[in-house]
């Protein structure tokens, strides 16, 4: 079965992820079954936070931060152009679609980068790694902040947007581990990132637990009356159509500013990726437990076009980048 996947290039935990809002639309948690899931995911979007603080590396941040002009650009693509594209497309949208869906595209738009993808990505297309591993580590750090803040300026209260509460529920919930993590990292860093496979399961499991409480809330609730073929239809067309900009944006932007082809790299892959791993335990805070469910769909959506995008982006970089090593030595050998 694997071996299938691979072969279609089908991500099994997208499959996990499907199962998960299938499970909650046959069997969603009510009653005493909520309250015991809504304890289990507040510890588990903790403990995922904690084990963030404990992995990222201080003196990466401060090597990346010193690679000011990439990192300048990436954070701007994030925080700013993505923020700004996000509340032009909603702007236009208002009336025409649900407003959990507009919700959802904006908050989309506010998340910060991926770390896993983005560092993956770039080192198959064969950039600049240690830059792509600064803009992520730097990015996410800097979304346990800044996103909220975001959330803050342009969501409404009519969307279920940012409260006193929210503000304190995101310290306690994601900051305050993160911080303790931080604190920590001198003692368990170093194991920690040697425990792979205990790490990716509670990246993974903390993820899948989200996506069933959400969606469960959001099956109770009533919402997915609300989605059209027509709505879904539009906004996996709204999230393609902001990843091509993102793409084209970030790509011009390094070859105008001359950077490396090995930075243009890092700056394509971080700057127009969106994480998902932070997005839903934010949105799970954020936003009124009925109405989660909608507006994390958007960021479903774009999280797998953006795996299939890259993917196929990362191997075109890398013959590309190839192709200039095999005429460089060409060239060498020609003026020996």
């Amino acid at each position: 079965m694997k071996a299938i996947l691979r072969r279609l290039r089908i991500d099994t935990y997208i499959l996990a992820i499907v199962a998960m809002v299938v499970v909650a639309a046959i069997v969603p948690a009510r009653g005493a079954g909520k309250n015991v899931l809504d304890i289990v995911v507040y510890a588990a979007i903790a403990l995922l936070f904690f084990i963030y603080g404990a992995r990222i590396s201080r003196q990466a941040i401060w090597t990346g931060i010193l690679h000011w002009r990439l990192q300048s650009l990436v954070f701007a693509t994030t925080f700013a152009v993505f923020p700004l594209l996000g509340l032009g497309i909603t702007t236009l949208l208002r009336g025409h679609l649900d407003d959990g869906l507009v919700t959802g595209l904006l908050f989309l738009s506010l998340l910060p980068s991926t770390v896993q993808s983005s560092i993956a990505f770039t080192s198959i297309a064969r950039g600049n790694v240690p830059a792509a591993l600064c803009c992520a580590s730097l990015s996410n750090l800097a979304g346990v902040v800044i996103t909220p803040l975001l959330a803050t300026l342009f969501l409404s209260a009519g969307t279920g947007g940012m409260s006193l509460d929210s503000v304190r529920d995101i310290a306690l919930q994601i900051l305050l581990p993160f911080v303790v993590g931080q604190c920590a990292r001198p003692f368990i860093g170093d194991w920690l990132n040697r425990q792979k496979t205990l790490t990716m399961l509670v990246d993974r499991g903390s993820i899948l637990l989200v996506v069933y409480s959400a969606f469960s809330a959001g099956v109770v609730a009533g919402i997915w009356s609300r989605v059209t073929p027509q709505s879904l239809g539009l906004v996996i067309v709204l999230d393609l159509v902001l990843l091509a900009v993102v793409l084209v944006a970030t790509t011009v932007a390094s070859r105008l500013l001359r950077f490396t082809t090995e930075d243009e790299i890092a700056i394509v892959f971080c700057g127009s990726k969106k994480s998902m791993a932070s997005g839903l335990p934010m949105a799970n805070i954020l936003f009124p437990a009925g109405a989660v469910g909608l507006i994390v769909l958007p960021l479903m959506l774009f999280h797998q076009m953006q795996l299939m995008v890259c993917a196929a982006l990362a191997r075109r970089y890398a013959r590309r980048v190839a192709d200039g090593v095999a005429v460089d030595l060409a060239v060498v050998e020609r003026k020996r």
